[in-house]
C-alpha cells in the first residue's frame, strides 16, 4: 500500500498499537485531577513526542496520497488518552492537510510525484512552564519518487524543526494548541509557512545585478565545458553534508537572517576547488571562510551572487531547467529585489535540476517542486 510508513523512536515508553494506519495512543495518564501545576513525566513527554509524529506524519502523507482518510480523523476527534489536539488546532490541520492535497496535484502537474514517505519525529526538549509545556522537535521525512527511471534520484528528504505548545487543564490533561516551524529558511515541501526573507546588505549602484532565469520546462540544454572545477565534488560533499554540519565550518542555522543555506553553498564550491580571495570581511569583491572566520560574501544570499558575478566565476543561465551539476540557484520568495536563498545542484536527470541545501536541510529537491511550491517566486541560475 502506498502512503507513509511511520516509524517513532520512544525513550522508555510502551509501543502505540496502530489500527487502519491510525496511530492510536495509550491511555497514559498526565495525572489525576490536580490543583498543583501538572508535571510533565517520562510517559507524557513520549505522548508529546507521539502526537508530533501523528501529526508531521499526516501532513507529508497528504502529499503521497492526497487523501484525509481515516489518518485525518484522530486529527479533528482527538486521540485516546490525555494528550490530544485542540478543537482549533485540530481544524489548522485539516485545513494544512487539504492544502498539502492541493499543492500534491500542483506537482503532479509539474510531472512529480511521491509513491510513499517515511517520517521520524524525535523529541530534543521539553520545557515547563505552570500549566504550560513547550516540546521542540525535529521531523525527518524521506519522500520516494514514483515511477523513476535510469539516473533520476529514488528519494528526496528534509529536516524540519518545530515548537509545540501544549496546555493543561484542571485535570491535568494536555492539549496541543500551536505548532511553529522554527527553521530559519522555512523550506520543507509539507510546510505553507512562508519562507523567510533575508535583507538584503545596502546595495549602490557598483553591485552587478543578476538577472532572472525562466521557470518554463524544456528550454535549450546548455551543457557545461568548463574544466577549471570538480563539480562531482561539489555535489558529493553537499550530500554528504545535508544534514550533518561541517565542524570545521560555523553553523549559522537559527543565528540570523538567511541561516545557513549560503554558508554550505560556499563550502561545496570550495570543496570543487573555488579558491579564497583574502581581505575585508565586508568586500564583496572578497570570498573567503573557515572556522574561524568568513566573509559577507561567502556567507550571505546577496553578497554571494555580487562576488560570484563580479569575480566572473558564474555566468547567468536564462533558465532554471538549463541547470547542470555543481551550478547554484537563488530565489528571491517576496520579489523585492533581496534574494532570499542560496542551492546547489548535486543531480541532474531526465531534463530536471535537483537542488541540495539547508535551512530547511534538504536532499535532492526537484526545481520543478520549488517552482509548483513557489509559482510567484523570482529566480535566479548560475553557472559555475
Amino acid at each position: 500500500m502506498s502512503g507513509t510508513r511511520r516509524r517513532v523512536t520512544i525513550l522508555g515508553a510502551a509501543a502505540t498499537s496502530v489500527v487502519a494506519g491510525v496511530a492510536l495512543l495509550p491511555n497514559w495518564s498526565a495525572g489525576a485531577a490536580v490543583v498543583d501545576d501538572p508535571t510533565v513525566d517520562a510517559k507524557t513527554k513520549a505522548t508529546f513526542q507521539r502526537l508530533a509524529d501523528a501529526v508531521f506524519t499526516d501532513r507529508t502523507d497528504a502529499l503521497v496520497t492526497g487523501k484525509q482518510g481515516d489518518r485525518a480523523k484522530p486529527l479533528t476527534n482527538g486521540f485516546s488518552g490525555d494528550v490530544k489536539l485542540s478543537s482549533g488546532t485540530a481544524r489548522t490541520e485539516d485545513s494544512t492537510l487539504s492544502s498539502l492535497g492541493e499543492r500534491k496535484n500542483k506537482l503532479a502537474k509539474a510531472g512529480e510525484k511521491y509513491s510513499k514517505a517515511a517520517t521520524t519525529v524525535t523529541l530534543n526538549a521539553t520545557r515547563v512552564t505552570g500549566r504550560t509545556a513547550k516540546a521542540a522537535v525535529t521531523e525527518t521525512t524521506t519522500l520516494t519518487y514514483a515511477n523513476t527511471k535510469g539516473s533520476q534520484p529514488k528519494t528526496t528528504g528534509f529536516q524540519a524543526t518545530h515548537e509545540l505548545t501544549f496546555k493543561a487543564d484542571g485535570r491535568g490533561d494536555w492539549q496541543l494548541t500551536t505548532i511553529r516551524d522554527t527553521d530559519q529558511g522555512g523550506l520543507a515541501v509539507n510546510t505553507l509557512s512562508k519562507p523567510a526573507s533575508v535583507k538584503a546588505t545596502t546595495a549602490d549602484d557598483t553591485m552587478p545585478n543578476a538577472p532572472r532565469a525562466a521557470t518554463t520546462r524544456n528550454p535549450a540544454a546548455v551543457p557545461k565545458t568548463g574544466t577549471a572545477y570538480d563539480y562531482k565534488a561539489m555535489a558529493t560533499y553537499a550530500e554528504k553534508y545535508w544534514n550533518v554540519y561541517n565542524k570545521d565550518y560555523p553553523d549559522f542555522n537559527g543565528h540570523g537572517a538567511g541561516g545557513d543555506c549560503t554558508n554550505f553553498v560556499s563550502q561545496s564550491l570550495k570543496a570543487g576547488g573555488w579558491k579564497h580571495v583574502p581581505g575585508y570581511v565586508y568586500d564583496y569583491t572578497k570570498w573567503f571562510g573557515n572556522a574561524d572566520i568568513q566573509s559577507d560574501s561567502f556567507v550571505g544570499v546577496n553578497e554571494w551572487s555580487w562576488f560570484a558575478q563580479n569575480s566572473k566565476r558564474t555566468t547567468p543561465l536564462a533558465n532554471v531547467y538549463q541547470l547542470e551539476v555543481g551550478d547554484v540557484l537563488q530565489v528571491d520568495f517576496d520579489r523585492d529585489g533581496s534574494k532570499d536563498h542560496t542551492m546547489i545542484v548535486t543531480q541532474k536527470s531526465g531534463g530536471v535540476p535537483y537542488v541540495t541545501y539547508h535551512s530547511n536541510n534538504t536532499l535532492r529537491r526537484s526545481v520543478a517542486s520549488l517552482v509548483a511550491s513557489y509559482p510567484n517566486a523570482y529566480y535566479y541560475a548560475y553557472r559555475t
